[in-house]
């Protein structure tokens, strides 16, 4: 094998030893159409730094490949969906930067599809839902930092909810973060000064049942609300961000109005963000869009 026809797969040790034995169905996809077009495949777990750098075609699991002949292949929130990028910032994959416009010939499908997914996923819970009067706030990691692509830290961004919410406001710690003690101190803090907020960890589907919409940075529980019919105002950068409303900080005020306003397509949305731009592993056209996507990227296959 040599670097000009070998493809290196790098991901966590589990991953890897799921891959090498065969049992990934994606990752199996994707070796078959790299195989079939004369490439060598073989499998390596992370060192310390993620993916070296030089050592010819590879393909990362989350993190943004280590030099131009790599490239990033993740989940897209749910089983069986994945997407093949050059990057691990989902604000820059090229369904970010697409216009959604939905398709009107495939609006029985969309929501055939919508439906289907719906219940795979969360059961008969959307179809119960309703408008409790409060505002769910899913965080996710770093509380008190104003990380480049966000407009503001999470901490911040709770405040910002409670100068423009009179409603109650649930805010949830993400149960596979490690929080430091001076955030949950932080956020606790506003807790105490703030009868509206509460802090809590877990019960995300009960609060997407009952919440009148959704604020978060970019979690994936914006998404997950699109099942629920619940809107988001985000305060950064994402992937899912076309139905969703941009918060601005030099108007918040407006965008607080706004998401209580907003009816998006959710059906139309969901058909066009997972079938038609990320990769169905389920489906029989998978190895075809997998291809296609290599291509994309300038890969021999």
């Amino acid at each position: 094998m040599n670097d000009l026809t070998t493809v290196t797969f790098y991901m966590e040790p589990e991953l890897c030893q799921s891959a090498q034995v065969g049992n990934h169905n994606f990752i199996g996809k994707v070796a078959d159409v790299m195989v079939r077009a004369g490439l060598d495949v073989r499998y390596e777990p992370f060192g310390l730094r993620g993916a070296p750098e030089g050592k010819g075609w590879s393909m990362s699991h989350i993190k943004t490949p280590p030099d131009a002949r790599g490239l990033c292949f993740r989940r897209v929130y749910h089983y069986p969906f994945w997407q093949i990028e050059q990057s691990a910032e989902r604000w820059s994959w090229d369904v970010a930067q697409s216009a959604f416009e939905p398709d009107p010939s495939v609006t029985k499908e969309a929501a055939r599809f919508h439906d289907f997914w719906q219940s795979r996923l969360f059961g008969d819970a959307p179809q119960n839902a309703y408008r409790g009067g409060y505002v769910y706030v899913p965080l996710q990691g770093k509380i008190t930092s104003h990380r480049p692509f966000q407009i503001c830290s999470p901490l911040e961004m709770v405040e910002h909810c409670l100068a423009h919410i009179d409603m109650p406001i649930v805010a949830t710690l993400h149960p596979n973060e490690l929080y430091e003690r001076s955030e949950i101190a932080a956020l606790k803090r506003l807790e105490r000064n703030h009868d509206r907020l509460t802090v809590q960890t877990g019960s995300m589907g009960d609060l997407l049942a009952g919440c009148d919409y959704i604020v978060t940075q970019n979690s994936s529980v914006a998404f997950n609300g699109y099942f629920f019919g619940k809107p988001s105002l985000l305060f950064r950068k994402a992937d899912f961000h076309h139905i969703a409303v941009q918060a601005n900080l030099d108007d918040l005020a407006a965008g607080f109005a706004e998401v209580q306003r907003i009816a998006p397509d959710y059906a139309a949305y969901i058909h066009w963000f997972w079938q038609e731009n990320s990769i169905n592993a389920g489906r029989p056209e998978a190895e075809e869009k997998i291809a296609a996507r290599l291509k994309r990227f300038g890969w021999p296959v």
